[in-house]
């Protein structure tokens, strides 16, 4: 008698959580903005804004590409994709992922995706992979060099990059993950920082840590829900690809060496742990980094000490993955793989 008040209860208590969060992290994105340092033209960077991927006429189907200036292409190149639980925010919140690679040397591809629960899975990944088959088309004519390939992106947008990369390196029977592989184009790096990687199943971040806050758990539960809310049982390959990576199944083509930043507060820690195992046992190169006392996503706080030493590793890597001679199981430990809190 009394559960249905209890759902009841528990649900709006959900929705005032996900509408604190929502406006939260808009309203940092566009507070940022009106630094004056956030002014792209400020770092000798160019940004072309809402190119479309797909012709749907879909905001969601857009990109935007930051281009360095300083120098002339082709440049290395990054595909970034954003987090947000699936749910909320885009490229334009995601701006100053696209200046901080840019500032650096890097071409983005900043794009924006369908968000649950309007549009559960597959419809995030099936636009990252739509993004990745324009990128393969098109990106030559920005100048972008994709023999210097990386994906990028966090929390939810390490999910998906993940996704893509075995998606590239391995036949799988997705029509979306074959459009990927029938490119013929290969990452070399992959950045998935602080990813949800196994989407299903978030109770076990209340088992992980039984003291994790009922706020915490139901933001979890929530992406949850939103995101496989019609998967069929089965079909859930790709929205865990940590699951799929600790099959330790062979790649097709080698997948891409690895850069993993997770702060030590963050409560998915687990799934980067994890993840680090996985690519071990495929002999895969992988950079794991800890931050310690880090929440969620700090290095999106740019002004915050550990921020700033997670930015500087992850140029460091990406110097080394898309250097010219690739990685190798003759490159140095320090270079392939490891465990390194705060340094």
């Amino acid at each position: 008698m009394l559960e249905r008040p209890r759902r009841l209860a528990r649900k709006l208590r959900r929705h005032a959580g996900a509408i604190l969060v929502d406006n939260f992290f808009r309203g940092l994105a566009t507070a940022g903005r009106l630094h004056p340092h956030a002014r792209p033209a400020h770092h000798n960077v160019e940004v072309l804004r809402d190119i479309p991927y797909l012709p749907t006429g879909r905001r969601a189907h857009r990109l935007d590409v930051y281009r360095p200036t300083q120098k002339p292409g082709p440049w290395p190149t990054v595909l970034y994709v954003h987090g947000g639980g699936f749910r909320i925010l885009s490229k334009d919140s995601h701006w100053i992922m696209g200046l901080a690679f840019a500032r650096a040397g890097y071409i983005v591809f900043n794009i924006s995706y369908r968000l649950a629960p309007r549009h559960p899975f597959p419809a995030a990944l099936e636009d990252a992979c739509a993004a990745y088959g324009w990128l393969a088309q098109h990106g030559a004519a920005y100048s972008a060099d994709l023999e210097r390939l990386a994906l990028a992106g966090e929390s939810a947008g390490g999910n998906l990059v993940t996704a893509l990369a075995i998606a590239a390196s391995y036949e799988r029977p997705e029509p979306f993950a074959a459009q990927v592989f029938a490119t013929g184009l290969t990452p070399r790096a992959a950045l998935p920082a602080c990813g949800m990687l196994q989407v299903s199943d978030t109770a076990r971040f209340g088992r992980i840590f039984p003291n994790l806050s009922p706020f915490l758990i139901d933001r979890l539960v929530e992406i949850e829900e939103a995101y496989l809310r019609r998967a069929r049982a089965g079909s859930l390959d790709l929205a865990d690809p940590l699951v799929v990576l600790e099959r330790a199944q062979a790649p097709a083509r080698p997948l891409p060496a690895f850069f993993v930043p997770c702060g030590t507060k963050d409560p998915l820690i687990d799934d980067s742990r994890r993840l680090a195992r996985a690519l071990e046992r495929l002999g895969v190169p992988c950079e794991t980094r800890y931050y310690e006392g880090e929440p969620h996503a700090f290095h999106a706080l740019v002004t915050r000490p550990n921020a700033r030493r997670c930015w500087g590793h992850t140029y460091a890597f990406l110097e080394r993955a898309l250097a010219v001679t690739e990685i190798t199981s003759e490159t140095p430990s320090s270079a392939r793989s490891g465990v390194r809190v705060g340094s």
